[in-house]
């Protein structure tokens, strides 16, 4: 009997995506980063059941990386869902862990010194309380695996959340070719937004395509 071989991928690391990632994200025109972030941001409210979802953590764009505005989707969660309570992340000068502060509309929000806005005041939450988490990345992989910035604050954030909480990526460009450093510490994401399709990673690293339309 012959044995299936494995599919070959190439070999890209995690340094090696930031920096092309980085580049890629940097040449997207302000209109550009507008008219994607509202696609995605719709996207996300036609796939993602927020019928039992009391939590939301999500993160606030940084303007001049060309992040993805998710104004976009805690304004409207304020707005149709008022039930559900919003937080932002604030890291700890001490202890370098990400904490789930939250806001709502007319919060003080105050930059720290990697340029992001963080939730002056309000009320702090352990992150076994969160029901989905909007996770930021440059990019990601077949397998689900992202690349972020590098500094680990998002992986150790998730590995403290439940196995239930959906953890939510959004990406401008559809996945990449297995990363070849992920390592134990990297946390897989369940679900990715992109402005034209979800993506919804498994074992198989095969993309599901059925909420592959524009929502109307």
């Amino acid at each position: 009997m012959l044995a299936l071989a494995s599919p070959r991928y190439p070999q890209i690391t995690k340094s090696e995506l930031r920096k092309l990632y980085l580049e890629k994200r940097r040449a997207i025109s302000p209109e550009t980063v507008a008219a994607m972030s509202q696609q995605i941001a719709d996207r996300f409210f036609a796939a993602v059941d927020l019928e039992a979802v009391n939590s939301v953590h999500t993160f606030i764009r940084i303007p001049k990386f060309n992040e993805i505005d998710t104004s976009n989707i805690y304004f409207r969660l304020w707005r149709d869902h008022a039930a559900i309570r919003t937080f932002a992340p604030r890291v700890d000068r001490v202890t370098h862990r990400m904490e789930s502060i939250e806001f709502e509309y007319g919060s003080e929000l105050v930059e720290n010194e990697w340029g992001i806005r963080e939730p002056r005041f309000g009320p702090m939450v352990e992150p076994v309380a969160m029901d989905i988490v909007i996770v930021p990345l440059l990019c990601f992989d077949l397998a689900g695996h992202r690349v972020g910035y590098g500094k680990g604050f998002y992986d150790r954030l998730l590995r403290e959340c439940r196995a239930d909480c959906k953890k939510v990526g959004l990406s401008y460009f559809p996945p990449t070719e297995p990363i070849d450093d992920v390592n134990e510490g990297d946390i897989r994401l369940d679900l990715f937004v992109m402005p034209d399709r979800i993506y919804l990673p498994d074992i198989l690293a095969r993309p599901i395509d059925a909420l592959s339309n524009p929502p109307s």
